[in-house]
């Protein structure tokens, strides 16, 4: 799992590490698309153990930096609707500004920590550190860029 695991997030973190990447929009989107897919499949194999090591603290990357690439690499992401509460259909106010550009930033920031934790510190700290923030943060983020690129097809 590690190895792939590894694999699907290199295949993500480059649109935010290289800036103006050479390749063709559909094959750009279709590229992101699957490697999101894996990464949200594979948070249903984690398996780790948990140890009580103190481990380094990860201070890699800044949002900027990698918001300006993802910009670059995907100059026709922009802002989209989102509901609210999908369960509330009477709210007249269930609507906010969701931004494809950020969902990605924040994506690859996440995995880029996930990533640094395994080579770093050790696998199990990175599948925990997955696990966790997964479903507090990366997993709406996807599902939002996901839809997002459903709905501009």
């Amino acid at each position: 799992m590690i190895t792939k695991l590894i694999h699907t997030i290199d295949q993500i973190v480059k649109f935010g590490l290289e800036p103006n990447l050479i390749i063709t929009k559909n094959e750009r989107d279709l590229s992101l698309e699957k490697s999101l897919i894996t990464i949200y499949s594979l948070y249903f194999d984690i398996n780790y153990e948990h140890d009580n090591t103190d481990y380094s603290e990860y201070n890699e990357h800044k949002y900027a930096d990698i918001r300006k690439n993802v910009e670059s690499n995907f100059p026709d992401f922009g802002f989209y609707n989102i509901a609210l509460d999908l369960m509330d259909t009477c709210a007249k106010d269930n609507t906010a500004i969701g931004d494809a550009i950020d969902d990605l930033s924040d994506i690859i920031l996440d995995l880029l920590q996930i990533k640094w934790r395994i080579e770093n510190n050790s696998s199990d700290d990175g599948l925990w550190y997955f696990q966790f923030i997964f479903s507090g943060h990366i997993q709406q983020h996807i599902i939002d860029l996901l839809n997002y690129l459903k709905q501009r097809k």
